[in-house]
């Protein structure tokens, strides 16, 4: 499901300078360092270096492939009551896919870079690990999407990244209350019961976030 719920005009790649603030998807908010011109192909190419805040990990981003891979301003401050509310929502569909069904839905919402769809994915992690346990790699994307809003609305609101995730953690506890006063009726699958392999493991990992999101793209340089 799309999180998204306004028809967006598409608007022109934006245009960063040294020092601005960006968000980077599947790795979040990062500062651009510096802009180097480097020659690819017998041609020359200019190049975002960013850092990313929360790992210090740096990007090359060619300018000519901002929209392309994704790269975007930070929330702006009118949309921040829009994420919450998207976390409010409680009346969704009962989700029985299997849980690398989920897996892969849900990477495919946190690569888009859009918070809005990562707020989606933290809600609907949040309240299914509430009835039965997350696989690993469901846990992995339920900590990568956490970090992501955190940071990024911290940024946005300009205040302290507890003060972000107490405020997130109180939008849940009503359905976490309901959840402790019910009988445990727990329904997990087979599926969903069954430990991963050691295949499985291995592939989860290779598929987080921070390795996804730099799968090489066109001229898109991960350093």
């Amino acid at each position: 499901m799309q999180e998204q719920e306004e028809n967006i005009e598409k608007k022109p790649a934006p245009h960063f300078e040294i020092g601005d603030l960006a968000v980077y998807p599947a790795h979040g908010v990062g500062r651009i360092e510096a802009i180097e011109s480097r020659d690819v192909d017998g041609g020359i190419q200019n190049f975002y270096i960013m850092k990313i805040l929360e790992n210090d990990m740096v990007i090359m981003i060619p300018v000519q492939n901002v929209s392309s891979v994704g790269l975007r301003t930070i929330l702006c401050v009118a949309d921040i009551p829009k994420i919450y509310d998207i976390m409010q929502k409680r009346d969704m569909p009962q989700d029985n896919q299997t849980w690398n069904r989920r897996y892969r839905e849900y990477m495919e919402k946190i690569k888009t870079g859009s918070l809005y769809e990562v707020a989606g994915v933290f809600r609907d992690l949040f309240l299914l690990r509430l009835t039965k346990e997350l696989s690993f790699g469901e846990r992995k994307l339920f900590d990568t999407a956490q970090c992501l809003l955190v940071k990024e609305l911290s940024i946005a609101k300009q205040c302290e990244e507890k003060t972000v995730q107490d405020e997130i953690n109180a939008l849940f506890e009503p359905v976490i209350k309901e959840t402790e006063e019910k009988p445990e009726t727990e329904n997990q699958t087979s599926e969903d019961k069954t430990n991963l392999s050691d295949t499985d493991k291995h592939d989860a990992c290779d598929r987080k976030p921070s390795s996804e999101s730099t799968t090489p793209l066109p001229n898109d340089h991960t350093g």
